[in-house]
C-alpha cells in the first residue's frame, strides 16, 4: 500500500510488495550497458571503507548541485564536500545504513552505474559483519539528474528493526548540514568548524522488506530562484529572502549559510527588490582564513553537541610553536659561542650531507626509471597495497578517515579517481 509523506525538502512514497511502480524504479544492473556498470574492486573486497566518485551530471541535494559523492560500504552515500570523522552523522543518502561487510564473501559486491541521467550504487548480496547467518542483503540507491532519489530493495532476509546498532548506526533516510567557522573559546586565535545538520529524513524501516521502495521527489527551494522577483514573491513553505550583494535566494539555512551571515544578508526588512537593490551595498565579510587549527564538532538542531572532532592542521599547529620558539632560542647569546668545532663534528656533518644526496638521487632514479630492478623492488615492499579508507572502531561512532586518490587498474577494474 502506497505511503505519501511530506518532509519540505522531499516528498517520499513508499512502495510495498506487488506494487506495479516497482518495476520502473529498480534499476537492472546487469541488463544494463556493461560499459557503465563498474564493480569496486576496493570496496568490495574491504570492510568499513568508503571511496570518492565523480559524477557525469551535477546532482541537485537539497537544491545544492553536487559532482561528486563518497560510497561506502555501510550501505549508504556520503554527499559532503568536508570529509570528517563522522561521515555517518550527517550528509547522507542511506539506503540501508548498518555494519555490512563486502569482504565476507566472493560473490559481495559494491558497484555502480553513471549513464549520464542516472547514478545507481548497489550492494549486492553483502553480509552483516558478525551476523552472516542473518542472510544476505541486496539492495541500491538511485541518483538521477532531476533530483530524485529511489530506494530499492530486493533481498532484505530479515526485518531492519533487528539489525543491531551497537558497533555501526542503522538507519534509513536523507540528511543534510551547513557548515561554519567560530572562533574556538579554548584557542582565540583559532576557528572551530561546526557542523549543523539543518534537516534529516528518517524512513520507517518496518517498511524496509524484500521487493519494496521509496521514491523522494524533491520540493522546490529558495536557491532555485535566480532573480529578486521571483524570490520575494515565492509562496514556498521557507521564508526566502534576497541577498542583493550575492545575487542568490536563501532560507539562511543551506550549505551557503556562513557566507549568508558574513555578508549580512536576510536582515533587511525591505520587501521590495527596489528597496533591496538600493539599501544592499557590498561589504567585505569578516576575516574568515582559516587558522592553523580547524576543529570539527558536528551539531543537529535536537542535539547541541555530539562530538569534537580535529584535524590535521594540530600538527601546523604544533609546526608553527615549534619554530617561534626557536626563533627565540636563536636571538639569545650563546654560552658556546666561542667553542671550537671538534673535527668529529665536521665529519659528521659532511657525513649526513652525502647520505641525504644519495637518497634523492636514489629517488630521482628510482622515479625516472619504474621499470628498473630497484623500483620494483620498492613497489612489491610497499605499506600499503591496496590504497583505501582505513576505518577506525571507536567506542560511541563509527569512524572514516579520508579515502587515499588513487586511479589504477585492480583485478579488471578500474577505480574511480578522486577529484
Amino acid at each position: 500500500r502506497l505511503q505519501e509523506d511530506n518532509h519540505s525538502y522531499y516528498v517520499s512514497r513508499i512502495y510495498g510488495p506487488g506494487d506495479a511502480r516497482l518495476r520502473g524504479l529498480w534499476v537492472d544492473m546487469a541488463a544494463a550497458n556493461r560499459s557503465q556498470v563498474k564493480i569496486h574492486g576496493i570496496l568490495s573486497n574491504t570492510h568499513r571503507q568508503a571511496s570518492r566518485i565523480v559524477l557525469s551530471f551535477d546532482f541537485p541535494f537539497y537544491g545544492h548541485l553536487l559532482r561528486q559523492v563518497t560510497i561506502a560500504t555501510g550501505g549508504f552515500i556520503f554527499m559532503g564536500d568536508v570529509i570528517h570523522r563522522m561521515l555517518t552523522a550527517t550528509q547522507y543518502v542511506a539506503p540501508l545504513m548498518a555494519n555490512f561487510n563486502p569482504s565476507f564473501s566472493r560473490n559481495s559486491t559494491v558497484q555502480y552505474l553513471d549513464n549520464g541521467t542516472v547514478f545507481v550504487v548497489q550492494w549486492d548480496k553483502v553480509y552483516l559483519q558478525g551476523k552472516e547467518d542473518m542472510g544476505s542483503f541486496t539492495f541500491q540507491a538511485a541518483l538521477h539528474s532531476t533530483g530524485r532519489i529511489v530506494f530499492g530493495y530486493k533481498e532484505i532476509p530479515v526485518p531492519v528493526l533487528q539489525i543491531s546498532a551497537t558497533q555501526h548506526p542503522v538507519k534509513a533516510g536523507l540528511s543534510d548540514a551547513f557548515m561554519i567557522l567560530n572562533p574556538s573559546p579554548d584557542v582565540p586565535e583559532s576557528r572551530r568548524r561546526t557542523i549543523y545538520e539543518y534537516h534529516r529524513v528518517e524512513l520507517d524501516t518496518s517498511k524496509i522488506t524484500n521487493m519494496s521502495a521509496v521514491e523522494f521527489t524533491p520540493l522546490p527551494t529558495c536557491l532555485q530562484h535566480q532573480s529578486c522577483e521571483m524570490c520575494v514573491t515565492s509562496e514556498l513553505t521557507f521564508n526566502c529572502s534576497w541577498c542583493h550583494v550575492l545575487q542568490r535566494c536563501s532560507s539562511g539555512f543551506d550549505r551557503y549559510r556562513e557566507e549568508w551571515l558574513s555578508y549580512g544578508c536576510g536582515q533587511s526588512d525591505e520587501k521590495t527588490c527596489e528597496d533591496l537593490a538600493e539599501g544592499d551595498h557590498y561589504s567585505a565579510p569578516p576575516d574568515s582564513s582559516f587558522s592553523p587549527l580547524d576543529e570539527d564538532v558536528i551539531t543537529s538542531t535536537s542535539s547541541l553537541f555530539i562530538d569534537s572532532l580535529t584535524t590535521e592542521g594540530r600538527s601546523t599547529v604544533q609546526d608553527s610553536t615549534e619554530s617561534s620558539f626557536a626563533g627565540v632560542g636563536s636571538s639569545l647569546p650563546s654560552e658556546k659561542a666561542g667553542a671550537p668545532i671538534h673535527t668529529g663534528t665536521i665529519v659528521g656533518i659532511v657525513l649526513a650531507v652525502l647520505l641525504i644526496a644519495a637518497i634523492i638521487l636514489a629517488g630521482i632514479y628510482i622515479n625516472s626509471h619504474p621499470t628498473s630492478s630497484a623500483a620494483l623492488f620498492f613497489i612489491e615492499r610497499r605499506p600499503h597495497h591496496w590504497p583505501a579508507m582505513k576505518f577506525r572502531n571507536h567506542t560511541n561512532h563509527a569512524t572514516y578517515s579520508e579515502v587515499e586518490p588513487a586511479s589504477q587498474e585492480k583485478e579488471g577494474f578500474v577505480e574511480a579517481e578522486q577529484c
